[in-house]
C-alpha cells in the first residue's frame, strides 16, 4: 500500500541511533500534547500493550503512534518546534517532502535543538473512519474497536491486534510481551486473534497456547 522507496535518504549507525532515541517520551507526554485533536491516535507496539496491562514491564527504546494518514497534518502542527523525518528501509529522510511521505508510512519526530528523537508516528491507511490493516487490506474495523482508553484516558492499540504485528517475526521480546499479556485477555479476545493468526500465518505457534486459554 505504498510506493517503492524514494532516492536517497540517509543511513544512521546503530550506536548513534540508539543515543538519539535516549530521550524518547512516555505516553502520557504525548497524550498531553494531542489532546482535543479530532484524529483519532493510538499508542501501539510494545507500551501499547504495557497500557493495557496497567503498568510498565520493561524498558522501551521508544514510543510510537498511530495515526491515520489524512490526519498527520493534524498531529503534525501540534508540533511546531520539530521536525519530522521519514523512515523506510533502514533510512532517514531528515524533513521528508510530500513525495517521500507519500512513499513511506513511519516518521520519528526529531527536536530540533537537541536532534534527539521523541516518538514515531505511524501513518496509517484508512477510508474515512475505517482502519485498514497495513499487512491485509480485507482486515477492515473502524477506529472506536481497534482503540482502548487507559483510566486516564491514553489511546491505546487493542492488544489482539498488538500482538498480530508481533507475531510476523517475534523477537524475544515480542515473545516476551506475549507471554506477559496471554493471561489477561479475555476468551473474546484470544478467538479474535487465533481468527486473524490463522489468516496471515497459519500455523503459528502462538495458536497453540491460545487455544488453551
Amino acid at each position: 500500500m505504498t510506493d517503492p522507496m524514494p532516492p536517497g535518504g540517509d543511513v544512521v549507525d546503530p550506536d548513534e541511533l540508539a543515543a538519539r532515541w535516549a530521550d524518547a517520551w512516555r505516553p502520557e507526554q504525548v497524550a498531553g500534547r494531542l489532546d482535543g485533536v479530532g484524529t483519532p491516535w493510538c499508542v501501539v507496539a510494545g507500551w501499547a500493550l504495557d497500557l493495557f496491562r496497567g503498568g510498565q514491564s520493561r524498558p522501551h527504546g521508544d514510543l510510537e503512534i498511530a495515526v491515520p494518514e489524512a490526519g498527520f497534518a493534524e498531529v503534525r502542527d501540534r508540533f511546531p518546534e520539530c521536525a519530522f523525518d521519514a523512515v523506510g528501509s533502514g533510512r532517514i529522510w531528515e524533513g521528508a517532502d510530500t513525495d517521500v511521505l507519500a512513499a513511506t508510512h513511519q516518521t520519528w519526530l526529531r527536536d530540533r535543538a537537541s536532534g534527539r528523537y521523541l516518538f514515531d508516528v505511524f501513518r496509517e491507511p484508512h477510508e474515512g473512519g475505517t482502519w485498514i490493516c497495513r499487512r491485509d487490506e480485507s482486515l477492515r474495523l473502524p477506529y472506536d474497536a481497534i482503540i482502548a482508553r487507559t483510566v486516564d484516558g491514553i489511546p491505546f492499540l487493542v492488544p489482539e491486534l498488538v500482538l498480530l504485528f508481533k507475531a510476523k517475526e517475534p523477537r524475544p521480546k515480542d515473545r516476551a510481551d506475549f507471554d506477559g499479556v496471554l493471561p489477561l485477555l479475555s476468551r473474546a479476545r484470544c478467538e479474535v486473534l487465533s481468527g486473524w493468526l490463522t489468516r496471515m500465518h497459519p500455523g503459528h505457534p502462538w495458536l497453540r497456547e491460545l487455544a488453551r486459554r
